[in-house]
């Protein structure tokens, strides 16, 4: 079997995999955040927190619940780090330095997952386990609720409340991800991923001096970390590393974790506001653009321009041997799609136009199908922002699942799309600009730009991944990818949430002969060329330095 083929078969397998996840996940999560129903140990945790979870929440008070649960988790991953030398489990490793711990602690809780540090050498048992495996949980149930508060946004009329963030955030960890990473873990445990609290051995001598591991809970991390689309991995090989993604069915099988909740959230959507083709018709937008994009990236890494190229089978600098260039190129548009961040090959070693398909999967907004909930809320920016374009085009008011788009909306909605272009563009003229920043890159000329512009994007659109060629652990990349972390996760819930409250307020207005079908292709199609007009426009110049430049000199 060739190996176009068998990456073509891949895609197959799991486009069918998903397709059978789907019905039967997005209708379970949508009874979860409908139930009024509260499990035994979910009112023990409401009592330890001091929540009442069945108190409704207007827009002002959910963010409040976001924002302070998110601060009171930096600071105590924070802390956990600066004492690592002194808790058991440490493995001998010291504290963690404060830049260095800021820019971890923050890119955890905003499901970012970028890490500066070698894992394997820097983080003992309990930050492992107790920090970092706690926060891939919850970070990703912070970004569900704040999508199922916009969700009842739409559902509901004439009020302005939209459930209760405790609630929404609970459940999303007791009824959907822990036991969904229970039994990832197991299948993961199963292939071959490890799962101890072992220390640290030596394995052989190599080269005249020896090779050290560690041990850890890595299967159990690695299942959340996918499952959760944060991928911070227990080693700096990340999913490339043998212990975390062992063959390659597991390979597989992490790329359908990471798709399944994001793409299931647009069944869970349509079941909520009563009308399950609307959840179709975003699905059918996210699938177009992922299944166009690994297209897209298996072409360029296929493509073979030389010998050496030729008898390799495709660009195989960078990439995992176990999986070859079509699981690789599967992974690396699924994880930039999405705001996953793992990785099982270096982009920084793909083509310079395959490096430029992964970054602009993020600079998209990585809604396709994007985060647990923070694809599905992105999406429907989107869509609000093309009903609007329609109703622009046959002067007729917008409107979407019968809600007016007035002008309150669709500034909320402009702000949403503009923050994290800001956040790449401006952070990225100011590292380029400042002498020192230009130290950490490793390339020159265009490459050497594209590292710098997909730290960036990466950061401020959460999703974690490095092009593998900048050293990012100094004072200014810990401190300013830190800070676009944060107001990359943050300012947009902002903007979601105020959006929601402002639909949940409205009365529902009647469809009429001319209101925008927009649960039919037509539609669909009008979203998928509304992303990508407003992405392009927005990056197009950047993307010409770096990724563009570098793969038409080649």
């Amino acid at each position: 079997m060739g190996p176009v083929l068998a990456g073509v078969l891949q895609l197959l397998a799991l486009m069918a995999a998903l397709a059978l996840a789907y019905v039967p996940l997005g209708t379970y999560m949508a009874g979860v955040y409908s139930s009024d129903r509260h499990w035994r140990v979910e009112r023990w945790i409401y009592r330890g927190i001091g929540a009442d979870p069945d108190t409704e929440m207007r827009w002002p008070a959910y963010l409040r619940g976001v924002l302070a649960f998110s601060a009171v988790s930096v600071l105590f991953l924070y802390l956990l780090q600066r004492l690592q030398g002194v808790l058991p489990g440490s493995l001998g490793f010291r504290a963690i330095d404060p830049d260095q711990a800021f820019n971890t602690a923050v890119s955890f809780v905003t499901n970012t997952n970028w890490q500066s540090y070698y894992g394997e050498q820097a983080m003992g048992h309990v930050v492992q386990t107790a920090g970092l495996a706690v926060q891939n949980f919850v970070s990703a149930a912070v970004g569900i609720a704040v999508a199922v508060a916009l969700v009842r946004g739409f559902a509901r009329s004439r009020t302005g409340e939209l459930g209760n963030f405790w609630a929404d955030m609970v459940r999303g960890v007791t009824r959907i991800l822990l036991p969904g990473a229970f039994l990832a873990a197991i299948v993961l445990v199963a292939c071959g991923a490890i799962q101890n609290f072992s220390g640290i051995h030596e394995v052989g001598q190599f080269m005249g001096g020896s090779q050290q591991w560690n041990g850890g809970a890595v299967a159990s991390q690695e299942a959340i970390k996918e499952l959760g689309t944060n991928g911070g991995g227990y080693f700096n090989a990340n999913s490339a590393h043998p212990f975390e993604n062992p063959t390659p069915f597991t390979n597989l099988f992490e790329i359908f974790l990471l798709l399944v909740i994001p793409f299931a959230l647009t069944r869970t959507f349509g079941v909520m506001v009563g009308s399950v083709k609307q959840g179709y018709a975003l699905l059918a937008t996210m699938a177009s653009i992922w299944v166009g994009f690994t297209a897209l990236m298996m072409w360029t890494e296929f493509a073979h321009h030389g010998p050496a190229l030729q008898l390799a089978g495709g660009a195989m600098e960078g990439k995992e041997v176990r999986f070859g260039v079509g699981s690789s190129s599967i992974f690396a548009v699924s994880t930039t799609l999405t705001s996953t961040g793992a990785v099982d090959s270096f982009h920084s070693s793909f083509t310079g136009l395959g490096g430029g398909i992964a970054m602009l999967g993020m600079m998209l907004g990585e809604i396709a199908p994007g985060g647990t909930g923070s694809g599905l809320y992105g999406m429907l920016i989107m869509a609000v922002i093309a009903v609007f374009i329609a109703g622009l085009m046959v002067g007729r008011t917008p409107e979407y699942l019968g809600k007016k788009i007035g002008t309150r909306e669709i500034k909320l909605a402009a702000c949403y799309i503009l923050i994290t272009p800001a956040l790449v563009l401006v952070f990225t003229a100011a590292a380029m600009a400042l002498p020192t920043p230009g130290h950490s890159m490793t390339n020159s000329g265009a490459h050497g730009f594209s590292e710098i512009l997909y730290a960036y994007t990466s950061a401020s659109n959460n999703n974690g991944s490095a092009f593998a060629g900048l050293n990012a652990d100094t004072q200014w990349f810990n401190s300013t990818l830190g800070l676009a972390m944060v107001l990359g996760r943050f300012l947009p819930m902002v903007f979601v949430l105020a959006l929601a409250g402002s639909l949940a307020e409205q009365k529902p207005v009647p469809a009429t002969a001319g209101t925008l079908r927009t649960e039919k292709p037509l539609f669909t199609g009008l979203l998928v060329g509304a992303i990508l007009i407003i992405t392009g426009l927005t990056y197009f110049p950047a993307l010409a330095l770096g990724p563009l430049a570098e793969g038409l000199a080649s």
